[in-house]
């Protein structure tokens, strides 16, 4: 693969940002879904991808950038072959196709193979015989697919369209994390030695009133003052469809409620809970409110803060 900074256009010094914002411009230009009649443009969208999973990788761009691996993230050039290092290093083959130069000094491959293997280690015609060096198989093709929040909890099958334009439906794995890899066998470039597969890289996408915490999923409930004080049994969203929620006579903002078995899919396939925080929503400028409060012999009783040292 080509150098990923190349690939996205951006510098070696790029940031995350830059990195991100360069990805997503490339992306929407060359998603499968978008170009069905040209395949240059799926297999550009999958180098596309691949270049960004390896920058977004704190550890294989440090490796990268330092030349242990290349733009597949396989080790680069073992050994130095080719190279020659600061004391003269691995030259490469000699004159007569059998010696190498190591730091200055001429070794015959041939006596140095005989040594470590012993005669038998040579074919009748004077080679080796190790056998014919296996074919690589194809380039595996990298995908990046956005789960909702609520799929993601319940492990909803999604569908996936392919570099290819055929589509497949995916079955998300237990204990499903932003970021989750996942193999598609066989679902890559074809090569001389098989065909490559498919990396998917799941991407769960924010809710705007859920959050995630551990398996755990976390809503913040706005109550009316008569349901807090009177006590009620109200609607409540959760990722399966909305249930039924008793809040408790007297309840105050921050009171945190549980409903059991309504968070993520664990690994061992069971459920976290939804965790609901009663947030009492107070009406604005109403008067009668406003009357009573001050009429209200409780009104100046006991302190709330107490317990905060004020």
């Amino acid at each position: 693969m080509a150098d990923p900074y190349v690939t996205l256009g951006v510098a070696r010094g790029a940031t995350e940002a830059e990195i991100k914002k360069a990805y997503r411009t490339l992306a929407k230009e060359l998603h499968p879904d978008r170009n069905t009649d040209n395949p240059k443009a799926a297999e550009r969208f999958s180098q596309v991808t691949q270049a960004y999973d390896l920058l977004t990788d704190k550890d294989k761009r440090a490796r990268f950038d330092r030349g242990e691996i290349d733009g597949d993230g396989n080790p680069s050039a073992p050994f130095g072959y080719g190279q020659r290092g600061p004391g003269g290093g691995f030259a490469g083959r000699g004159p007569g196709g059998g010696s190498f130069d190591f730091g200055g000094e001429k070794v015959d491959v041939n006596d140095l193979f005989s040594d470590l293997f012993g005669s038998g280690g040579r074919s009748a015609g004077g080679g080796f015989g190790f056998g014919r060096r296996p074919q690589p198989k194809g380039a595996n093709i990298a995908y990046r697919l956005a789960i909702p929040f609520a799929d993601a909890a319940t492990l909803k099958t999604q569908r996936i369209t392919l570099a290819d334009g055929k589509t497949i439906d995916l079955k998300l794995p237990p204990g499903l994390e932003d970021g989750t890899q996942m193999r598609l066998s066989g679902k890559g470039q074809v090569g001389p030695g098989g065909t490559g597969d498919g990396i998917v890289t799941l991407a769960i996408e924010p809710h705007r009133f859920f959050t995630r915490t551990g398996d755990d999923i976390r809503l913040d409930l706005p109550v009316s003052l008569a349901e807090a004080v009177l006590g009620a049994s109200v609607r409540v969203p959760t990722v399966d469809g909305p249930v039924m929620l008793t809040i408790p006579k007297g309840s105050s903002s921050g009171k945190t409620l549980r409903l059991k078995g309504k968070g993520f899919t664990r690994k061992d396939g069971k459920r976290g809970d939804q965790f609901v925080t009663l947030m009492v929503d107070l009406p604005v400028d109403d008067d009668a409110l406003v009357e009573f409060v001050q009429g209200w012999p409780g009104k100046n009783g006991g302190n709330p803060r107490g317990n905060l040292g004020v």
